[in-house]
């Protein structure tokens, strides 16, 4: 082989180099580009949604939590104010809802009727300041009668959709609402006949044909998005969801229900491409669905930008939260637990909370539109918007004058021949100096003015918990409390008058209390959680429970 020179070799190795770039160059021109700046493949998470959709499940009448212990969830004060404070932040927002709505229970009380029916009339008022564009009715929202749902519905400002169901004259069956630039088409759903509490006069069918054809009806009308309000149960959305790949979302509500008591929001999930959102009930949280439309006319397909297989995630961080949260409002008012220990906790909370939110960081797609979705507390520290506040204290201050009117003549029966009677704190303390002077410092002994402090005295609501022997006979009413204000011994010890009588011969009905007794007031939702025994030592002191 004949030899090569020096310079030859040199630039055979430049002619191998270059080919090679060239290859290379080729082969990642295939590819795409990554972005020269780092962020940028993130930004549109800092632009405004086109929409933010406010979701409720089951709001059920609940106007606000009772208040007895700190960081309540619910209030529609605080909704308000977490609405107001999201509106810089998307460029148009509306309210959506499903299952019961303006009533806690199916049926009214005669004697309770105006009162339910005002707390109903300032939630749909209250709504309508938040925009509530649409809801789908549960059996509930006829517990005051046909004419008053009507009333409600022309409150509220809002559309009331029930595709399904017939013999419900004030119901639609779909509608498109311009939100901002966005055209949402909203198809609503019910089963009111299908709650435990017949309703008479109104009968559902299969919803999932009727969905099927507002589906076609709205594309018609041109909305770019569809969500089902769905007040059928969690099962009959979901199947809905499954034969209607169509619809955006489905927001889930139950048929009907009764009581206060809470519960939890099962996570987000999704059938297909469906979203099936249902939240906790009470308007403890809401979901939040932010769109981004990029696209232009027509129904559009949003790419989920959240990641809602992440949602396990997420409600495990929120459990954690809310048991830390809970814990943290119980010790605020022992005074046995360290404030070092409860600052710690906050920042546990602090901490969990920046952990979720990292989960709701998923980079958004480089094309197409998309949406972002999350569940939110709603709590006291996000303030109260003066608007709706003005409407609640509006209303407690029309309940407590009609009350007190309504049931001036409302006397507790007399105890039975033989039986005792309720005497009030003043009367024991003729013997009881010592027991008096303990219970002087409890919460307690200052029930009573904490609802007059708020015009809420003669609510019905509220006096059974803040008065002694409320309903018994010999005892208190709503409006004849004279001296049986604040929780005083008799709750504990019994009616005691024929003890304060021959207080040698007649025992008190009850000399040791038992803890359980506390739960009939000191129990959910009225508090997070509640250990009656330890509780119980905070009212005890030196002649009350205590050897001196």
């Amino acid at each position: 082989m004949a030899s090569v020179t020096r310079p030859v070799l040199f630039l055979l190795l430049c002619l191998q180099i270059a080919a090679l770039s060239f290859c290379l160059c080729a082969c990642e021109g295939c590819r795409t580009p990554k972005p020269s700046n780092p962020e940028a493949s993130t930004s549109a998470t800092d632009e405004p949604p086109t929409a933010r959709l406010f979701l409720v499940s089951d709001l059920a009448g609940a106007l606000e939590p009772c208040g007895c212990v700190k960081d309540q969830l619910g209030g529609m004060d605080h909704f308000g104010a977490l609405a107001a404070k999201e509106l810089p932040k998307a460029k148009a927002t509306g309210v959506l809802a499903a299952g019961p709505l303006f009533f806690m229970d199916m049926e009214l009380p005669a004697d309770r009727r105006s009162q339910e029916i005002a707390k109903a009339a300032t939630i749909a008022g209250s709504l309508k300041t938040t925009n509530l564009l649409a809801f789908a009715p549960g059996r509930n929202e006829w517990a005051g009668g046909a004419p008053e749902l009507e009333k409600l519905k022309t409150e509220s400002g809002a559309a009331m959709l029930a595709a399904n169901v017939t013999g419900a004259p004030a119901a639609g069956n779909w509608v498109v609402k311009d939100v901002g630039a966005l055209r949402l088409g909203i198809i609503g759903v019910a089963a009111p006949d299908k709650a435990k509490v017949a309703l008479e006069g109104v009968t559902s069918q299969a919803p999932a044909d009727q969905v099927r054809a507002g589906i076609e009806a709205l594309k018609k009308e041109g909305a770019q998005a569809i969500i089902a309000l769905a007040a059928v149960g969690r099962g009959e959305a979901k199947r809905i969801a499954d034969v209607n790949p169509e619809l955006l979302a489905i927001v889930v509500g139950s048929t009907g229900g009764g009581g206060d008591a809470n519960t939890k929001a099962p996570p987000a999930e999704r059938i297909g491409d469906v979203l099936v959102i249902e939240t906790a009930n009470h308007l403890q949280t809401v979901g939040v669905l932010d769109l981004y439309v990029r696209d232009g006319n027509g129904l559009i397909k949003f790419a989920d930008a959240t990641g809602i297989e992440r949602t396990k995630k997420r409600e495990e961080l929120s459990a954690r939260i809310d048991d830390l949260r809970a814990r943290i409002a119980t010790w605020e008012n022992d005074k046995t637990v360290d404030k070092r220990d409860i600052d710690a906790r906050r920042a546990d909370v602090a901490k969990l909370e920046a952990e979720r939110a990292a989960l709701d960081k998923t980079a958004p797609p480089a094309t197409g539109s998309f949406y972002r979705y999350a569940m939110r507390d709603v709590r006291d520290n996000a303030g109260a918007d003066e608007a709706v506040k003005a409407q609640m204290t509006a209303y407690y201050k029309y309940v407590n004058d009609h009350n007190k009117v309504e049931f001036a003549d409302r006397k507790p029966k007399p105890p039975e021949k033989g039986q005792p009677g309720y005497v009030g704190v003043d009367v024991c303390t003729n013997c009881h100096e010592e027991p008096r002077a303990v219970w002087d410092k409890t919460r307690h002994a200052h029930a009573y003015v904490t609802l007059s402090d708020q015009f809420k005295e003669f609510n019905l609501d509220c006096v059974s918990c803040h008065v002694t022997g409320y309903d018994r006979p010999g005892g208190s009413t709503v409006t004849h409390v004279n001296d049986l204000k604040d929780v005083q011994c008799e709750v504990c010890h019994g009616p005691g008058s024929l003890h304060a009588a021959k207080p040698d011969k007649v025992k008190i009905p009850v000399a040791h209390p038992q803890p359980d007794m506390c739960l009939s007031c000191h129990h959910p939702p009225h508090v997070h959680e509640f250990d009656a025994k330890a509780k119980m030592a905070e009212i005890l002191g030196p002649g009350h429970g205590i050897r001196k």
